[in-house]
C-alpha cells in the first residue's frame, strides 16, 4: 500500500480517514495539523507534525491529502495545495468504493470523493475539490479547483462550478447554470 500523511486534524478529517480506510489504496502515516495539537489522535491516527515541516516528508514514496475542510473560504487549502505542488510531493486523489464515478468522468488530483456520491458520464471535476456525501452530479457538469460541493447537493446537466466556491448541503443547481468563482451558496439553496 501505498503511504499517505494527512494535513488537518479536524472534522472533515475524520470523514476522510473512513473513506482511506474503505478504498484500502493508502496506507496512513500520520496527520499534520497545529503546533498544540501534537501528539493527539485522530480516530487511530497520530498528529505527527506541523504544516511548515511537510517538506520533510515529501519523497518518492509519500503520498499526501488535505483534509481540512471548506472552512469560510478555501484559502488554506488552496496554500496548502500549492506548497504541495512547489515541493512536487506526490498528491493523492481518493474515490470511495460506494461511490459511483463513470468511466467517462474526469478526477483531478487532491480531489476527494467521499461515501454514495454519483458522479456521471462527461463530469470534469478540478484539483484539490471535496465531492461529499451523497453529492449528485450530473452529466457535463464542470466542477474547477479548490471547490466543494457539500452533502446532498444536486447539479443538473451541464452546470459549471467555477474555482473556489462552495455549494452548500441539500442545494440543486438547476441544468446550465454557471456559478461564478469564489461563490458561497447556503445550506438548502434552489439556483435556477
Amino acid at each position: 500500500m501505498k503511504k499517505l500523511y494527512l494535513i488537518g486534524g479536524g472534522g472533515h478529517c475524520k470523514s476522510c480517514i473512513d473513506v482511506i480506510e474503505q478504498q484500502g489504496e493508502f496506507e496512513i502515516k500520520g496527520i499534520f495539523d497545529l503546533e498544540e495539537n501534537l501528539g493527539k489522535n485522530v480516530l487511530n491516527y497520530q498528529i505527527i507534525d506541523i504544516d511548515n515541516n511537510l517538506e520533510k516528508y515529501v519523497d518518492d514514496e509519500n503520498y499526501f491529502l488535505i483534509t481540512i475542510g471548506y472552512i469560510k473560504t478555501p484559502k488554506l487549502r488552496e496554500e496548502l495545495f500549492q506548497k504541495l505542488l512547489k515541493t512536487n510531493a506526490n498528491i493523492a486523489t481518493v474515490i470511495s468504493p460506494r461511490a459511483y464515478v463513470s468511466r467517462y468522468a474526469k478526477v483531478g488530483v487532491g480531489t476527494i470523493i467521499m461515501h454514495d456520491a454519483l458522479i456521471n458520464a462527461n463530469v470534469d471535476i478540478g484539483r484539490n475539490c471535496i465531492i461529499n456525501s451523497k453529492a449528485l452530479l450530473e452529466h457535463d457538469v464542470l466542477v474547477e479547483d479548490n471547490c466543494h460541493i457539500s452533502t446532498a447537493s444536486v447539479l443538473n446537466g451541464g452546470v459549471t462550478i467555477e474555482k473556489n466556491s462552495f455549494i452548500g448541503s441539500n442545494s440543486t443547481v438547476i441544468q446550465g447554470v454557471n456559478i461564478l468563482a469564489n461563490s458561497f451558496i447556503k445550506a438548502g439553496s434552489l439556483i435556477k
